[in-house]
């Protein structure tokens, strides 16, 4: 019998992961209205995660970081300071 071959698993798309949780999020509230600024409220919490994620595959270079995000190096600098990153 030869090696077996291994299918590779299909991944979700981003925004098919955020839409599932954004479903579940509403599901959660059990008719109720969602907090006000809900928009900033989740930016945030998907972009902190981003900042700290790019962060370490930059190896903490911020000049690389900066040019992976598509952002001036003082403006991810303030989203360190501001997320205390």
């Amino acid at each position: 019998m030869g090696p077996q071959k291994i299918t590779p698993v299909k991944s979700l798309a981003l925004s098919d992961c955020v839409e599932q949780k954004l479903k579940e999020y509403f599901e959660h509230l059990d008719g109720q209205l969602p907090a006000c600024n809900l928009y900033a409220a989740i930016i945030a919490q998907v972009e902190k995660p981003l900042l700290k994620a790019i962060l370490k595959k930059s190896g903490g270079n911020k000049v690389q970081a900066s040019e992976m995000l598509g952002m001036s190096r003082n403006t991810l600098s303030k989203k360190i300071k501001d997320y205390k990153l």
